[in-house]
């Protein structure tokens, strides 16, 4: 049985236990005080753990994989590998200073204080650029750091950048790009590595389809080949006569950001009874 350590409560959680779900895999959500599940359809059984603790957990060898944020498992720099990057919780970890600071590259970050709640990252940074400053370590809301005292400037998570801007920074460095991520310890035996194995294939085919669309579209069978330029597909559409003569039913799978870019070229190019629909899992 393969041991999953996630997150007990937060955002985090409730996305890695969407995946897990839309993964197929039955299992008792954690709730308040549950701290251990186990799947009734998959060979494995998920710990809840604040996301802190999840990078020792999984190099301590009590759970064989975890789900974290790539900028928690970096901060903790503990051994590990990162298996896969699943492409939700994305984030950023920037510096920020007072927004009437003059600020013209990292260099002006020389001689200045810093408070974070991710020295590590910070400190490696900051040696990668050959740039001194002291590091404040404090914990909870960074973002007021600088307005008490506690820093010139401040590194820490950025999701839309409004909590900065209420607190009258403003952004200039960004200095890692995170998202969560499916960690492991240095090894893991066979059998376990054929269920993670397993359980990649299905996080695959759930991620593949998260930002695909199924077209059908019908059109002129004169259009057909101007078409199929703009809808690919997966190796080539897919194309069916209807009833009416000259018409023909064209079907597609296409990332959803490409075909609105490209929807009014497949209405010039003569396509009517344009439908889309969402994907549920694909496999490539």
């Amino acid at each position: 049985m393969l041991t999953l350590a996630i997150q007990k409560s937060g955002r985090l959680s409730e996305k890695t236990v969407k995946l897990l779900q839309e993964c197929g895999i039955a299992f008792q959500n954690g709730g308040s005080s549950k701290l251990k599940a186990t799947a009734t359809n998959f060979s494995m059984e998920i710990l809840y753990l604040r996301d802190d603790d999840i990078p020792e957990c999984v190099a301590d060898g009590i759970a064989d994989i975890g789900i974290v944020g790539e900028n928690i498992c970096l901060e903790r720099a503990r051994s590990l590998t990162i298996v896969e990057k699943l492409g939700f919780a994305r984030c950023r970890l920037s510096i920020a200073v007072p927004k009437n600071t003059e600020y013209s590259g990292p260099a002006d970050l020389n001689g200045l204080s810093i408070a974070t709640s991710y020295p590590n990252i910070l400190r490696k940074y900051l040696a990668e650029k050959q740039i001194t400053a002291k590091i404040n370590e404090i914990s909870g809301s960074v973002e007021i750091a600088p307005g008490i005292g506690l820093g010139d400037a401040i590194f820490d998570i950025v999701s839309t950048g409004s909590t900065l801007l209420s607190n009258g920074l403003r952004e200039v460095e960004t200095v890692l790009k995170s998202e969560a991520v499916l960690v492991s310890g240095p090894e893991l035996p066979d059998d376990k590595k054929t269920i993670l194995k397993k359980l990649l294939f299905r996080m695959r085919a759930v991620n593949e389809a998260r930002n695909r669309k199924y077209i059908l579209l019908n059109t002129p069978n004169d259009r057909i080949e101007q078409i199929c330029k703009l809808l690919p597909g997966m190796k080539s559409p897919t194309i069916m006569p209807l009833s009416t003569a000259g018409w023909s039913s064209l079907h597609s799978v296409i990332e959803e950001d490409v075909f609105w870019e490209k929807i009014e070229a497949l209405k010039a190019a003569g396509a009517q009874g344009i439908l889309v629909i969402p994907i549920e899992k694909m496999i490539t």
